[in-house]
């Protein structure tokens, strides 16, 4: 599920280094949607992160069929 970006607002307080925000500034970029942007990164990097843990042992499994068996339909595959 990918993190909402453009759905309702919600103001909230945030701590940023001064010379990145001047710096920021400076170059014209918005905080708010630079924040919203980092923000949704950071949620789907952890969403997958959390996903890799949880379903390790379903790829370890995997990979050892893989290794033991082969790919799937490789003997279809043209290439």
């Amino acid at each position: 599920m990918a993190a909402n970006v453009t759905g309702t607002k919600k103001a909230t307080e945030v701590s940023l280094s001064e010379d990145l925000l001047s710096e920021a500034r400076d170059l014209g970029v918005n905080v708010s949607q630079a924040a919203d942007a980092g923000l949704a990164k950071a949620v789907s990097d952890k969403r997958a992160e959390l996903w890799l843990k949880v379903n390790a042992d379903a790829i370890a499994c995997s990979n050892v069929y893989v290794e033991q068996n082969g790919l799937p339909l490789d003997e279809f595959r043209r290439y």
